[in-house]
This record gives structure tokens, sequence and C-alpha cells, in this order.
């Protein structure tokens, strides 16, 4: 659940990947330990539970990955919920849905998501989120990215884990 690049909207709803550190751009660690994916996620305990199975379905799969394997321990010291949800041992894999968000500046937004694994490499999927046409939410994903344009936008290099 490592992001590995993205683009500015997602940047500018998602808490600014852009600032921290390549190893904390890592999805499950921010809906399990950040404070802020609580707010941001309106179904948040539904959003968390998906990724702990989400990642239970990982570790089926690659059982002796080092970096996996510490990302386990420390989720399972700092949140209780990644705790309750592992012993669940429910596994996922979702191939498109809805997440609806809560954001900051521009409100409620319902997106759809769709993932795509490429042939050559299975372990890595692009996600694309998009609104439906003419809804509200797309009037705030626009609205989101025109707030974004004003925001001074920091210079960051997308780098790609080997």
């Amino acid at each position: 659940m490592d992001v590995l690049a993205f683009n500015d909207l997602f940047r500018a709803l998602y808490a600014d990947f852009s600032k921290r550190p390549p190893r904390d751009r890592n999805m499950a660690r921010f809906i399990l330990l950040d404070p802020a994916a609580r707010d941001l996620y309106a179904d948040w305990p539904k959003v968390a539970r998906d990724v702990v199975a989400t990642l239970r379905l990982y570790a089926g799969s690659h059982p002796h990955d080092r970096e996996f394997t510490e990302l386990i321990g420390e989720l399972s010291l700092h949140s209780d919920m990644f705790r309750r949800t592992w012993c669940e041992h429910a596994v996922l894999r979702h191939s498109k849905g809805m997440k609806r968000f809560v954001h900051p500046v521009v409100g409620a937004l319902s997106l759809n998501y769709e993932t795509f694994q490429p042939t050559e490499d299975p372990d890595q999927t692009l996600v694309i989120f998009h609104a439906d046409r003419g809804s509200p939410s797309a009037d705030a994903l626009r609205l989101l990215g025109a707030w974004d344009a004003t925001e001074p936008s920091p210079p960051y290099k997308a780098t790609l884990d080997a």
C-alpha cells in the first residue's frame, strides 16, 4: 500500500503526501495511524477494516516480505483497530467501489474508484478516482483542483521502489 506516485488532486485530497518521507507514503499507515484519516473518510471504520483485509490478502502471498512484516508490527503496536481487525482473518481484494470523504476545504465527496494491476507487476496497483458527471462531488472536485492551484505546489519526485 505504498504510494509510489500521485497527481496534484491526490495531493490536495490526501493530507499532502509530498511532505511525508517516502517511507510514510503508505495508505495503511495513513488510514490506521494518522488522526487526519478519521476526519477525511466519512466511513472510516469500514475503510480501516478493508485496509486490514487487503493487508491480510497480501500476507498470504508474501509471507517472507521483511518490509511488510515491519509494517504489520508497527500497526500492531500503534493501532487498536488494526489489532482487533487483524485477528478476524478477513481477506479482501477489491477492484472498484465508492469512497466517501469529508474534505476540510470542499466538504463532502463521493468518489468512485477502480483499480488496475499491470500484467508485468501484479504487486503494483493503479487506483483511479472519479466523480459522477454533473454530481455535487464533481463540482467539489473541480473546486478542490482550483483551490489546490492557488496553493504553492512543492516540488517532489515520484520514486519507484525496486
